[in-house]
Formats: structure tokens, C-alpha cells, sequence
């Protein structure tokens, strides 16, 4: 496209949810219930942590990280999507847009490493429960936490400074409810072949290591409770993984059902995606709260509490 074709845009339109006329209300209260529920849930899930000792264990320390980057992850694209449901106004200025994809793939990336961190600490646990509490010490697993957000951060980066180098046509509309790289990038009138080179290459790469630790992680684990095939055994395997593997297939099936199975954005696509972006935040709270009988036990001690000061 020649230069005079070009302008630069000083904000995109972005379509929203494909919701039926009338049905605004419905929906702008169905999703304000859910992001509360998200933000409470998971907030619940680290203050117990923070406040029962029992819970200052490596599984609960990388759980309280992940409830963070989930309030983050559906605040960076709700609120907005909110806004523009009530306002009826579908524009995002352009840093506004930059800033909102920034923030969603840090923290979409950071759920990935950190849901990969937690298969390895329930290997360990299984594996090798002699040696969890040396293997699993407090400085491994800091280094573990900020080697994710330290990666995830870089990553972050890398794409969002690729982006902003790109210029846009005056089709400046976007069809779907936040700023998402793969429909920034269609909109683009530059070259995006060193974007979509990187992205099949780092961020493929990014993508597919932690998941295949947490592959490796249950595989082993797997061979593990083969050879000991006790009912008590696999009862104690599941109980221990049971949660972690409940988020990683909503994780990680809905990341596939938008990144890596959908052509174009339709409405399917978008579902897929509010799936994704909304919907497992706010599960995971109620998965870890109610498969785990510590979190029982630390919210039946601090209702007791709250109780006794009554």
C-alpha cells in the first residue's frame, strides 16, 4: 500500500459480544456478576492462604500467584468490555488498545508458566515425597515465580514493541470485545511477516515448553501410580492433582479452541474466547475450593473467627 493510503489511527472500534438487541441489560449483568465473582473468589483464595500457616506450603504459594495473575487477566479486558456495553461507545484510543494487549498476553503468559510450575510441584510431591521439601525449598520456588513473570515480561515486550513499529489503515475496527494481537495485526498496512514469524517461533516455543512439562509432569506421574495401582494410591494421586488438572484442560482447551482452531473471528471464535478470558478465571477458585480439603478447612477456621469476634 502506498504512503498516502496510509494514516495513522488514533483509536480502533471494537465490535463487542454479538449480543441480540434488547438483551444488553441481561448480559451487562451476567458478566459484572462474573468478573465480581472472579475478582472476590480469587482474592478469598489468597487471603486464606495468606493468613492459615497450614498454607505456606510451595503448592499454595505458586496458587496465590495464579489467583493474582487471574484477577489481572479478566480485569485488563472486562471492565471495558463493561464500559462499552452500558455506553453503548465501542472506541479505545490507541494507546489504550496497545496498552490492554500488553498486559492480557503478560498475563495470559504468565498463567501458562505458572500452571506449568505446578505440575512440576505435584510431580515432585508424588514422585518423590522424600525429598519434596528439599528438592521444593523456598528459593527454588522463588526463583521459579520470577522466572515466569521475568520471561513472561520479556515476552510481553517483545511483541507489543514489534506492534507498535506497524502502521494501520483507516479500517481501524477490530471485531471482537478487547484489543487482540492476531486482529491488530489484520488490520495492519506494514509488513507483519517478522510479527508472524516471531510468534510461530518464540512465542510457539514459549507456548508448547511449559505445556510440555505439565505433559511430562502427569506422564510420569501416570507410570508412577501404574506400578503402585492401590486404590488408596490413586485416590491420594487424585486428590493431589485432581484441581491442577481440572484448570489446565479449561486453560488450555480454550486457548486451543481460539488460537489454534478457528480461521477468522465469528461468533463461535468469540464464545470460545469469553470462555478463555472470563469464565475459567472465575472457576478456578470454586475447582481448587471445593476439590481441597485445606481451603475447606482455613475458610471453616476464618468464618469461626470472624464468628468469635461477633
Amino acid at each position: 500500500m502506498r504512503p498516502e493510503n496510509q494514516s495513522s489511527v488514533s483509536h480502533f472500534l471494537l465490535l463487542g459480544l454479538p449480543i441480540p438487541p434488547g438483551q444488553q441489560g441481561v448480559f451487562f449483568t451476567l458478566f459484572l456478576s462474573m468478573y465480581l465473582t472472579t475478582v472476590l473468589g480469587n482474592l478469598l483464595i489468597i487471603l486464606l492462604i495468606r493468613l492459615d500457616s497450614r498454607l505456606h506450603t510451595p503448592m499454595y504459594f505458586f496458587l496465590s500467584h495464579l489467583a493474582f495473575s487471574d484477577i489481572s487477566l479478566s480485569s485488563v479486558t472486562v471492565p471495558k468490555m463493561l464500559i462499552n456495553m452500558q455506553t453503548r461507545q465501542q472506541s479505545i484510543s490507541y494507546v489504550g488498545c496497545i496498552s490492554q494487549l500488553y498486559f492480557f498476553i503478560l498475563f495470559c503468559t504468565l498463567d501458562n508458566f505458572l500452571l506449568a510450575v505446578m505440575a512440576y510441584d505435584r510431580y515432585v510431591a508424588i514422585c518423590h515425597p522424600l525429598h519434596y521439601t528439599t528438592i521444593m525449598r523456598e528459593g527454588l520456588c522463588v526463583l521459579l515465580v520470577a522466572g515466569s513473570w521475568i520471561l513472561s515480561c520479556a515476552h510481553d515486550l517483545l511483541h507489543t514493541l514489534l506492534l507498535v513499529r506497524l502502521s494501520f489503515s483507516a479500517n481501524n475496527t477490530i471485531p471482537h470485545f478487547y484489543c487482540d494481537l492476531a486482529a491488530l495485526l489484520k488490520l495492519s498496512c506494514s509488513d507483519v511477516s517478522l510479527n508472524k514469524l516471531m510468534i510461530f517461533t518464540e512465542a510457539g516455543m514459549l507456548f508448547f515448553l511449559p505445556f510440555g512439562v505439565i505433559l511430562g509432569s502427569y506422564i510420569r506421574i501416570g507410570t508412577i501410580m501404574l506400578r503402585v495401582p492401590s486404590a488408596k494410591g490413586l485416590f491420594k494421586a487424585f486428590s493431589t492433582c485432581g484441581s491442577h488438572l481440572s484448570v489446565v484442560s479449561l486453560y488450555y482447551g480454550t486457548a486451543a479452541g481460539v488460537y489454534f482452531f478457528s480461521s477468522s473471528w465469528g461468533s463461535k471464535d468469540i464464545i470460545a474466547s469469553v470462555m478463555y478470558t472470563v469464565v475459567t478465571p472465575m472457576l478456578n477458585p470454586f475447582i481448587y475450593s471445593l476439590r481441597n480439603r485445606d481451603i475447606k478447612q482455613a475458610l471453616q477456621m476464618c468464618v469461626n473467627r470472624v464468628k468469635f469476634f461477633k
